[in-house]
């Protein structure tokens, strides 16, 4: 896909095969985002695993001490009291069997499902719709649970999902352009200690392979995987 006049720009402002630190990788991103809007910052990490066997699927959530600065859409499937709390904690849609039909005749306006453990059974028929957008409720990631106001506060308040896909990549949001570095660097803090957290047992040899950071717009900063615990 051809790249615009401002990321071409961008590209030419650092050296593009430096390995940086942490907080070094932040500050660039932030210099170097393109947009006039506020960019998502990312994280992109290559892991050393094979997500086609079941016990070396990395995924799981993490609470980004700082936030992510962006208003999650949250669909809560449920009845009821849950429902209701669902509503009041802030749910952007909440239903039962009328959600549910609304999501297999085409809405898709939220970011995120969870579910009571009760509705999974009319949820798993959305599975064909939900699964590929990678918006299926799971326990793992705590997106079913029978505290879904709670689970709406969390996601809320900055609490991300992170999954490996089928190449053993894992990409996550860690906040915004305008956030200052600090900030940025505690999240991303935060998300690397919970992916160590989370290495498979039968994962064998280097398991953080490559980081890398970017803004919406920006490219790629590649960062030292041997410096992943310096913040500073």
């Amino acid at each position: 896909m051809a790249k615009g006049k401002k990321y071409i720009d961008a590209t030419r402002r650092y050296d593009r095969e430096n390995l940086h630190t942490p907080r070094e990788a932040m500050e660039l991103a932030k210099s170097l985002a393109p947009a006039k809007f506020d960019e998502a910052v990312d994280i992109s990490m290559r892991l050393g695993v094979d997500p086609r066997k079941a016990d070396q699927i990395v995924r799981g959530t993490v609470a980004l001490p700082a936030g992510t600065g962006k208003n999650v859409r949250i669909a809560v499937f449920a009845t009821g009291e849950a429902a209701k709390a669902a509503a009041d904690a802030g749910a952007d849609f909440v239903g039962g069997e009328e959600l549910v039909a609304e999501v297999e005749g085409g809405m898709l306006d939220f970011d995120l499902a969870i579910a009571s453990p009760e509705l999974m059974p009319q949820v798993g028929k959305l599975g064909r719709v939900l699964g590929p957008r990678g918006l299926m409720p799971n326990p793992k990631t705590g997106t079913v649970t029978p505290d879904v106001a709670k689970a709406v506060g969390d996601f809320k308040g900055g609490t991300v999902e992170y999954r490996t896909d089928r190449y053993g990549n894992v990409a996550v949001t860690v906040g915004r352009a305008g956030f200052e570095v600090d900030a940025l660097v505690q999240n991303f803090k935060a998300l690397l200690d919970e992916i160590i957290k989370a290495k498979p047992a039968s994962s064998k040899g280097r398991y953080i392979l490559k980081i890398s950071a970017s803004t919406t717009m920006g490219p790629g900063i590649k960062i030292d995987p041997a410096q992943v615990t310096e913040t500073e």
